[in-house]
């Protein structure tokens, strides 16, 4: 066993010492390259570098060749940018050595490339070298990196222009649902990705181009400097050093341009390949096998060309047989495709039909939400027009997850033909929860109560809050803000009045399997506090969790601080198991949360006050019912006590105070429940929820007319 663990621990330290080694050596080796620039190289280490240059670079374009995409090389500029400078430094090592050492030069990897090009033949064959030279430079200078130079510019400008739309697109997506949260994130990195690739293929791309100019600078210095210290310094004939150096030069020259070709070529291919789905062979192979058609029609050119005097019909004439077969036997493949294709699809077809012929399914889910838009109303979610209703609603959703604490599913949009052209109307699973009408192409303008004069239009109501409201064309905007309007384009109407309906039927969109997962996921990390909530005797059952937070947010209470709404029922559970009790012992735990949300700057919080004779009343109209507590009061009585509440709320409301009924525990319940119908946003809060940095101010007290006489 200790054996075991001294070669573990060997094991270990091996593996650091290579990942530290391995940190260091790129550093290493770039600043080497950059230091060979000065420094003289022995031969047979030159030899060795610039194999090993050749390698890297056949490297490089074997790897752009079978990559999928073009962001798969990453680093391919910075890749660019090294073996540019080290090639550069080879260059300007043989240069040193050519120069100095003249007739003697052993370079073998340079006398090898010179003597495969000049040969041996003499004057004759340098020349022949020095045009070859020539060409080979003008393909790569003028062809090759010129176009991939200029293809680079091209691609990181439409690239950026069009970034801010692939990003919107992939945002729209993401809100009407094709795709989740993962993948929408994972498509925009690869936007981004792209952007910063081909904006660094803007700027690597100048790299060749430099190469290729200092190359024929090079070569140029080699072959007149070589030639005035032959004949001036050692005594050589002009002929022997112009033959010598020019044979050197050109050695040196393609050592240094062919892996630079080779990387040139490696940058065309990248740049070219912006809608690559695959390998280059994967793309050749594909597009070049669509259609049989056009090998039959070259096979008849070349045959043709083969029956015309003077051509040699030797080679064309194979070559025309050779393209007659294979497109004979591609033709022949694409028809046995597209015969199996359709009996595929016949087959579905069958299924099909017996699956229609089959029984329904006896469940038919409906949405937890949709909103269904009448026909004119369709370009709002069009993706080819902006579809800037996707993106409103999206950030409806996550503004309701922030201020409710509740992740709001996935918004169903769909046409319906039944609608008018120009209503939407809202569900909450299939049934309707709010409805409007939109003038395409008008602004809604919605009197705050602060308007200064009225403006001439179509009259309406604001379809979120029911306030008043006029349709304007777009050119009298200005005009309707100045006159103190509030001015909303479609978009926002809808969004706003989705706001509403959130926050209006939250309970309602809150089922038993989502305050499942609610609870799943909080056990990740506060698995206690869910266990306690829960736990087999005198926990909660998750029907009865759900209850409490529907309880909560029927109030618009936020139940995003879940632990403190959990550990109350820990607390509170062993006590008693009625919701209604629990419910108000977890809005007793979030009391600071509830008065921040009514509290003024100064953390005063204006209530009015019951009076205790009323109060006790409401008390006492309490009536247990199985599916909870509910006021009872008899009709005369509640009639008199929402007509004293009504006349108390407009005396506030009058001051520009929110109204806020402050009751004792026993009473707030009782006292909410009695005015839901006729007052249904009222807020009611009890003393124990009344957070101790909070000063409550009493405006006024709530009496019946008999007694505040």
């Amino acid at each position: 066993m200790a054996d075991a663990l001294r070669v573990n621990r060997t094991e270990g330290a091996s593996r650091n010492l290579l990942s530290r080694v391995g940190d260091f050596y790129i550093p290493v080796v770039v600043i080497v390259v950059v230091i060979m620039l000065v420094i003289p190289l022995p031969t047979v280490l030159l030899d060795l570098l610039m194999a090993l240059n050749l390698i890297f670079s056949l490297l490089v374009l074997l790897n752009v060749l079978y990559i999928r995409r073009p962001t798969e090389f990453s680093l391919f500029p910075t890749v660019l940018l090294v073996t540019t400078v080290f090639g550069l430094a080879l260059n300007v090592s043989s240069t040193r050595l050519i120069l100095r050492d003249g007739a003697r030069f052993d370079g073998r990897m340079i006398r090898a490339f010179s003597s495969f090009v000049v040969g041996s033949g003499g004057n004759e064959g340098i020349v022949i070298g020095l045009i070859i030279f020539i060409v080979i430079i003008a393909v790569q200078a003028v062809v090759i990196t010129k176009g991939a130079t200029r293809v680079s510019e091209v691609a990181a400008r439409f690239t950026l222009d069009s970034m801010q739309v692939k990003m919107m697109s992939i945002e729209t997506e993401y809100s009407s649902g094709s795709i989740t949260e993962e993948e929408s994130q994972a498509r925009k990195k690869q936007v981004q990705m792209e952007s910063d690739f081909y904006g660094s293929m803007d700027g690597a791309s100048k790299f060749i181009s430099g190469n290729v100019k200092v190359g024929i600078f090079i070569t140029v210095v080699n072959i007149l400097g070589g030639t005035i210290i032959g004949t001036v310094l050692h005594d050589e004939p002009l002929g022997s050093a112009v033959s010598n150096y020019i044979s050197f030069s050109i050695g040196d020259g393609l050592l240094s341009q062919f892996p630079a070709l080779l990387i040139s070529t490696a940058m065309g291919i990248v740049v070219t390949r912006a809608a690559a789905s695959g390998n280059l062979s994967e793309q050749v192979k594909e597009q070049f096998t669509r259609d049989s058609r056009i090998y039959w029609i070259c096979a008849v050119v070349l045959a043709g060309f083969s029956l015309l005097p003077g051509f040699p019909w030797y080679v064309l004439f194979p070559m025309a047989a050779f393209l007659g077969l294979y497109a004979f036997r591609l033709g022949r493949k694409k028809r046995t495709e597209a015969s199996f294709n359709e009996m595929m699809v016949k087959t579905k077809e069958g299924k099909k039909t017996k699956e229609e012929g089959a029984e329904m399914s006896p469940v038919v889910p409906l949405d937890a939400l949709s909103l269904e838009l009448g026909y004119s109303l369709i370009p709002l979610v069009d993706n080819e027009k902006g579809a800037e209703l996707l993106e409103r609603v999206q950030g409806v959703r996550r503004q309701s997850a922030l201020d409710l604490g509740l992740v709001i599913p996935k918004v169903r949009i769909i046409d319906n033909m039944i609608l008018e052209p120009s209503e939407y109307c809202f569900k909450i699973n299939g049934v309707d929860a709010g409805r409007g009408k939109i003038r395409k192409g008008y602004f809604l303008c919605i009197n705050p109560g602060t308007v200064t004069e009225d403006l001439p239009g179509e009259k309406t109501v604001d379809p979120a809050f029911g306030l008043p409201s006029v349709w304007i064309s777009e050119d009298r905007r200005d005009e309707a803000e100045r006159a103190g309007y509030t001015v909303v384009d479609p978009p926002s109407i809808i969004a706003t009045h989705l706001t509403e309906i959130i926050r209006r039927h939250a309970a309602d969109i809150l089922g038993l399997q989502d305050t499942q997962a609610i609870l799943d996921t909080l056990r990740r990390e506060y698995p206690a506090v869910v266990d306690e909530a829960l736990r087999e005797g005198t926990g909660l059952r998750v029907a009865e969790v759900q209850k409490i937070l529907q309880g909560l947010l029927r109030e618009k209470v936020s139940i995003r601080n879940m632990v403190s709404i959990l550990e109350s029922i820990a607390d509170y559970a062993p006590v008693s198991r009625n919701i209604w009790f629990l419910t108000e012992k977890a809005r007793q735990a979030l009391r600071s949360q509830i008065c921040q949300q009514y509290a003024d700057e100064d953390r005063k919080l204006r209530v009015l006050t019951i009076d205790a004779g009323l109060e006790q009343k409401i008390i006492d109209s309490k009536y247990e019912t199985p599916s909870g507590v509910v006021s009872a009061m008899d009709p005369s009585g509640h009639y008199a006590w929402i007509k004293a509440l009504n006349k108390a709320v407009s005396t506030v409301k009058g001051k520009g105070w929110m109204p806020v009924v402050l009751c004792s525990e026993q009473a707030r319940y009782l006292v909410k429940n009695s005015t839901d119908r006729e007052m249904p946003d009222l807020v009611v809060i009890s003393v124990p929820e009344i957070a101790p940095d909070v000063i409550p101010e009493a405006v006024g007290v709530i009496r019946l007319e008999a007694q505040a006489a």
